[in-house]
C-alpha cells in the first residue's frame, strides 16, 4: 500500500468533497462513515473498491485514486495526479466516455457503466457497473466528476 497518501491534507479534504458529493447524488454512503474524516479518508484510500477522480481543468486531470485504483491502472499517486484522466481509455473508447461524462454533467450521476480502460503498462480490462458522479462543493458547486466500481475484469 502506498504509504500515507490519505493523510494529505488535500487527499482528506478530496474524501470528504467525495464522499459527501457521492451522498448527495447516490443517497446513500460510499462506505461506513464513522470515525474522524482522517479515519474515513484512511478507509476511502484502503477500501476493496476502486474510487478516482478528476478536476474540471478543460482537460481534466486525474485527482485522485485509492489504493485499488493505483493498482489496477498500474500507476504511482504522482503518475496517476499528472494523468490526463482520457487517457485512462484507449483512443477508439474516448468518444463513448466522453458522451457518459456529459450525461454526468448534466444528471449529477451514472450508474451501471460498463467499458473497457487501460492501465500505464497497456493491460486492458473492463469495467462493470460502475457509479460515476459529479464532486460538488457545500453550495453546489462542480469541482470534478469521480467514479467507483468493484467488478472488473482483464481483456485480451
Amino acid at each position: 500500500m502506498t504509504p500515507l497518501i490519505w493523510a494529505l491534507p488535500s487527499v482528506i479534504a478530496w474524501s470528504k468533497q467525495l464522499l459527501d458529493s457521492y451522498h448527495h447524488w447516490i443517497g446513500r454512503d460510499l462506505l461506513v462513515r464513522s470515525g474522524s474524516i482522517e479515519d474515513q479518508a484512511e478507509a476511502l484510500f484502503a477500501a476493496p473498491f476502486v474510487v478516482v477522480s478528476h478536476g474540471v481543468e478543460p482537460d481534466p486531470i486525474l485527482n485522485y485514486g485509492n489504493q485499488a485504483a493505483l493498482d489496477l491502472w498500474e500507476m504511482t499517486w504522482d503518475r496517476l495526479t499528472r494523468t490526463p484522466s482520457h487517457h485512462t481509455a484507449e483512443p477508439m473508447n474516448r468518444a463513448e466516455r466522453a458522451r457518459m461524462l456529459q450525461q454526468v454533467k448534466e444528471r449529477g450521476s451514472f450508474d451501471r457503466y460498463r467499458g473497457v480502460r487501460i492501465s500505464a503498462t497497456g493491460r486492458r480490462f473492463l469495467v462493470e457497473d460502475a457509479v460515476v458522479w459529479t464532486v460538488i462543493d457545500a453550495q453546489g458547486r462542480s469541482l470534478g466528476q469521480a467514479a467507483t466500481f468493484s467488478r472488473w475484469s482483464r481483456v485480451s
